[in-house]
């Protein structure tokens, strides 16, 4: 991985001894007059290039200001933008490795009614400065030789598998590897030609990129199914396998693929809709604000919550950034990823994965 050169931190004692001179939020005010992306501690970053990738995605450019930490690729990053005077923030997927500049890059697919995507992709240019969290997820290269792997990306899936697409051809692509790219039209496909340029250059790198709602004579069709997948990968039993996509995309990859291979890790960048026949209402406490709810049993308490006027920190809506997560001391709570009720008294719980399995007290 290339290194990113950071500049050098001021020493502790001189940060202590300015930090009680002078508040962050009076420094952010002034310097922003001369640099947008100059904080006390905040990290911030610059759109300094934009690119159209389909007819529905965009990738932006970013160069972050010095406090933010950096990325392995494969993660991602929450991202804020004030939108109509309020703060809207959502988790998105790093499209490029590490890169010696510090640069990162940001995919965004524009949502149906996804108001930053729509944003990001409709009027974000060159010189718009974003609020951006750490990076996050473990979906990564491990550090030895793990042997011959299999990609599986549906729509927007394929971001920070395309990530680890490139890091592995920096370093000539050391190991057999294999991506299956869905999407529903050519249109749509993301970064096509640079994956058939690689695959072209790289004799161990195979790429199907395969439509759902289009045919087309020279590419496969169709969604994943065992048939499919055996005509197209033959080894599955010697791969180890990343999947990225939709839930549904993820859960059938898992039944199909995790049983045979060597091992097997997804993502899924929608949120769970498992119906487990939870019905009723649960009151919910919020102790630091002494407020009580009623709220839906079985819909995740972020959603609820919001529904309610109430908006709790939030980032990936899928369980994975912790931005959501907030402490329970009481009650029964629903894992909606799998299932599990849980009902320890004094524990944590991320808001977008659970919801009230009855009456709960939480930390808001």
């Amino acid at each position: 991985m290339n290194a990113v050169v950071r500049p050098p931190k001021r020493p502790r004692g001189l940060r202590r001894l300015l930090h009680a001179c002078v508040a962050p939020k009076v420094f952010d005010f002034w310097a922003s007059r001369l640099d947008r992306t100059w904080t006390w501690e905040r990290p911030l970053a610059r759109i300094v290039d934009r690119r159209v990738e389909s007819r529905d995605a965009v990738t932006l450019v970013l160069k972050p200001n010095r406090h933010w930490r950096g990325f392995r690729a494969g993660q991602h990053l929450n991202v804020s933008a004030r939108i109509d005077g309020a703060a809207v923030t959502r988790s998105y997927s790093l499209s490029d490795a590490p890169r010696d500049d510090g640069r990162v890059a940001i995919t965004v697919k524009r949502i149906e009614g996804g108001k930053l995507s729509a944003h990001l992709f409709e009027r974000a240019c060159v010189g718009d400065v974003l609020d951006v969290g750490p990076a996050f997820g473990e979906m990564t290269w491990p550090q030895a030789d793990a042997g011959a792997w299999l990609f599986l990306a549906a729509g927007s899936g394929i971001t920070p598998l395309m990530a680890l697409v490139r890091e592995h051809a920096a370093r000539g692509m050391p190991a057999p590897l294999t991506l299956m790219y869905w999407a529903r039209t050519r249109e749509e496909l993301c970064f096509a030609d640079e994956l058939l340029a690689l695959a072209d250059a790289h004799k161990d790198f195979t790429v199907h990129c395969i439509l759902t709602r289009e045919a087309d004579d020279t590419a496969p069709t169709g969604r994943l199914d065992a048939a499919q997948l055996s005509s197209l990968v033959a080894d599955v039993a010697q791969r180890r396998v990343y999947a990225c996509g939709p839930r549904g995309f993820v859960e059938t990859a898992r039944a199909l693929v995790a049983p045979q291979a060597r091992s097997f890790h997804a993502e899924a960048f929608t949120p769970p809709t498992q119906d487990f026949n939870d019905v009723g209402e649960a009151v919910v406490t919020l102790q630091r604000s002494g407020r009580t709810l009623t709220v839906p049993r079985g819909q995740s308490l972020l959603s609820a919550l919001e529904a309610q006027g109430i908006k709790p920190a939030s980032g990936c809506r899928m369980g994975i950034c912790n931005t959501c997560a907030c402490g329970k001391s009481a009650g029964a709570t629903r894992d909606l990823n799998t299932g599990e009720v849980r009902t320890e008294p004094a524990s944590a719980l991320r808001l977008c994965i659970s919801a009230a399995a009855g009456d709960i007290e939480i930390d808001l």
